[in-house]
């Protein structure tokens, strides 16, 4: 069984600007380790982490990878997040790329189908649409209607940005239409499936997986 990250760095003041892991990060860090066999496989060169918030998922994502070549990069719109990230690669020894961006702007076409290993925690949580997209811890967790608005606005990004072996993986909840959303991806050429799921209060969590069809 892997560590959780070494967070120690990260104080209480901290996680009023920013995401405090919590039952869908830890859902993600096991659905990675039942998946530690396909991720050592795969052998990413590049990875993405959108909205990385504290770096959690993305420093125990480096620790299955271990002293491999990939090259990690997150992304997140808050300023204090990208710091807080920063700060979680470097006390847990790894090298992060952290760029302070909405979902990927700016990454493309630069990694236009370069990218082997893509992963979010999206804000899913359902809200009037004024609370979405905001530069403050609210934007980790404000999804508006259904919980999709941001979902929605990247999953377009995904054929894009993933390599032709590449796999993705996305934290849902029940209220966002799961099945609807591996529909929406099978329409634009993935696979999908179940890789874990899991009550947390009232929310059912999955984490979903994409990879592109088989020609």
């Amino acid at each position: 069984m892997l560590p959780t990250p070494d967070l120690s760095h990260l104080k209480r003041k901290d996680y009023e600007f920013i995401y405090e892991p919590a039952e869908d990060t830890f859902l993600f860090l096991d659905a990675f380790e039942d998946e530690v066999n396909f991720l050592k496989e795969l052998q990413p060169t590049i990875s993405l982490e959108i909205g990385s918030g504290s770096g959690c998922v993305t420093a125990f994502v480096g620790k299955i990878l271990g002293e491999s070549n990939c090259l990690k990069f997150c992304t997140d719109i808050n300023p204090k997040a990208a710091r807080a990230t920063q700060g979680t690669a470097k006390q847990n020894q790894l090298s992060v790329d952290i760029i302070e961006t909405h979902l990927v702007s700016g990454l493309l076409p630069r990694l236009e189908g370069r990218i082997d290993l893509m992963y979010f925690n999206p804000p899913y949580v359902l809200t009037p649409s004024e609370e979405v997209g905001s530069h403050s811890v609210e934007a980790a967790w404000a999804g508006g209607i259904d919980g999709r608005e941001v979902i929605d606005e990247f999953l377009p990004y995904v054929k894009r940005l993933l390599s032709a072996n590449g796999a993705f993986y996305m934290v849902v909840v029940n209220e966002n239409k799961p099945d609807e959303i591996r529909e929406i991806m099978k329409n634009d050429g993935f696979d999908s499936s179940v890789v874990k799921s899991r009550l947390a209060g009232r929310e059912k969590l999955f984490i979903l997986k994409f990879v592109r069809t088989a020609a």
